[in-house]
């Protein structure tokens, strides 16, 4: 790779190629391209794929669509193109989504600071220097005074290994890195491993396609309903005549989009009562529906009230009683585990080219050469569709190996994310996380996460080169305290009960801690705009 001249920020403290090198382009790294030149900073853009997007790039198994109303997932930062784009659908659909962050990378010349097809491999920290060293792949490198990691929270696959796998004569596809192109599946003995988020969504769109489609479910799903639905023209213009708004009450609430207020405890209300608070959430559909009394997630027996609410919803939908039983959850507290937003999901099972089975009486032995083997039976496929999630939050980041010339990132991690407010991690100066573990990122609307981390880091910036300042970095006790802070938040909610990906359960080996912020968004915001104002209170600067 060639490079533009160096630059001096006028410190005199080490030429860097760019003053900020910015991992990934996704929604996260391309507002954040655009803000740094909004400020004059020279930033670069490396990304894996080879085009913008960067979850709405990989993900493209059918069925594929978001879980936040497409009005209130998208940028706010302006309003022209909010008032420009036009949404189809109440839950955008992928291609929707990566049409959309094209129509934004075209709109802001974004493109021509974007290194597709480009890896990040290295980042090694020189501390005499003050930069940050970028290698990619052919032992090519850059320098920058600052790196942004804008590497998305559930980008990182999680591809475990079955035995035999290798042997199998069919086709196998992972929904993380489904082929582009597609694939026909019309008439074919179908088998679909894992009914989380991307499994229930593959499971509802190919069922009237296939031959014959058996799931494999470890643990069973709470799903709502999205109730999608085109988006009319009165509807798309009744938003946007006050679309500032609803930006405005979403970003108010503490999952950072707009739904009824919750201001209840489900204890002090009568079953009547709560009842008919769950059945109108259940019309309205999505993921509002678990807030509606606030001691969901803090008190059993509330929780166990809204669990058995929908519990009855999976039975009155599947007709086969004995199926409806295995399909519905009792392992773990509602809304501990990532609701999902269904879209027929469980009608699927009244179909009669649709079989389940369940892993906890008959456990996956191995992969054959013409399909699985569970427990003592042998099931044929043709095709094996692997639905097994994502090395979620620090996944992403312990791919790199980020060293500080002492130890690197993944080794300080080893037992759990170690953070400042999810941007920054002591002892590694000048390197910033959008929506980094202790964040509240996977648990709110990501694109207000998004625009609150990228205002952040921007602003900073911007602060710092208007000081002179070159290196910033959290105090060692401010991290401390951030730390004990996002595991007693947890700690005080039935969270940590489920085997989540929020904290890690689904990567063996990984430290079992939660890993996002439980404040909400809200408050979050209030904080870090508070730790600015009061002189980056917990960073140190030099």
């Amino acid at each position: 790779m060639t490079t533009s001249a160096t630059r001096d920020l006028g410190t005199g403290i080490g030429k860097t190629d760019y003053d900020v090198v910015i991992i990934g382009a996704g929604f996260a790294g391309m507002y954040q391209l655009h803000k740094l030149r909004q400020i004059g900073l020279r930033a670069h853009v490396f990304e894996v794929g080879n085009d913008v997007g960067g979850t709405w790039y990989w993900n493209r198994y059918p069925g594929a669509r978001v879980d936040i109303e497409s009005m209130e997932y998208s940028y706010s930062f302006d309003n022209d193109l909010q008032q420009e784009w036009r949404w189809k659908e109440r839950y955008a659909p992928q291609p929707e989504l990566l049409e959309y962050a094209r129509h934004v990378c075209k709109r802001y010349d974004l493109r021509k600071d974007i290194s597709f097809s480009t890896k990040v491999e290295k980042l090694g920290w020189d501390e005499r220097a003050r930069t940050w060293t970028v290698e990619t792949p052919n032992g090519k490198a850059v320098t920058a005074r600052y790196v942004i990691a804008a590497t998305g929270c559930l980008s990182k696959p999680s591809e475990p290994k079955f035995e035999g796998m290798e042997y199998f004569r069919g086709q196998m596809y992972w929904t993380s890195n489904y082929p582009h192109e597609g694939v026909d599946l019309s008439g074919k003995r179908v088998a679909v491993i894992g009914t989380g988020s991307s499994g229930i969504q593959t499971i509802t769109a190919i069922a009237p396609q296939v031959g014959h489609l058996t799931v494999l479910q470890r643990t069973p799903t709470f799903a709502v309903p999205a109730h999608n639905t085109l988006i009319s023209d009165a509807r798309d213009a009744e938003i946007k005549a006050k679309y500032d708004e609803i930006r405005r009450v979403g970003r108010a609430t503490s999952v950072g989009f707009n739904q009824p207020p919750g201001d209840r405890m489900l204890a002090d209300v009568s079953p009547e009562d709560a009842r008919k608070e769950l059945d109108e959430r259940w019309a309205r559909g999505g993921l509002g529906f678990s807030f509606g009394f606030d001691d969901v997630l803090l008190e059993p027996v509330a929780n166990n009230f809204v669990a058995e609410y929908v519990r009855e919803k999976i039975r009155e939908k599947v007709k086969d009683p004995h199926t409806a039983e295995l399909l519905c959850p009792r392992s773990y507290p509602i809304a501990s585990k990532r609701m999902c937003v269904d879209t027929g999901y469980f009608e699927t099972y009244n179909r009669d080219n649709v079989d389940l089975v369940d892993l906890k009486s008959e456990p996956l032995q191995r992969i054959t050469e013409s399909g699985i083997l569970v427990g003592s039976r042998k099931i044929e496929v043709d095709v094996i569709i692997l639905a097994t999630g994502f090395d979620a939050m620090t996944g992403a980041l312990n791919s790199i190996e980020i060293s500080n010339g002492l130890g690197t990132l993944k080794e300080k991690w080893a037992y759990g994310p170690r953070t400042y407010l999810g941007l920054m991690s002591h002892g590694f100066p000048n390197l910033f996380m959008i929506t980094g573990p202790q964040s509240p990122s996977v648990l709110s609307n990501m694109m207000v996460s998004i625009e609150d981390h990228v205002d952040w880091v921007s602003e900073t910036l911007k602060d710092l080169t208007a000081s002179g300042q070159t290196r910033i970095e959290p105090a060692a006790d401010a991290e401390e305290n951030w730390v004990h802070t996002t595991n007693d938040l947890a700690n005080m909610t039935l969270m940590p009960q489920a085997n989540s990906w929020y904290m890690g359960a689904n990567i063996p080996g990984k430290e079992r801690v939660f890993m996002p912020f439980m404040g909400g968004v809200d408050t979050y915001a209030q904080i870090i705009a508070g730790i600015r104002v009061a002189n980056y209170h917990g960073f140190e600067f030099g």
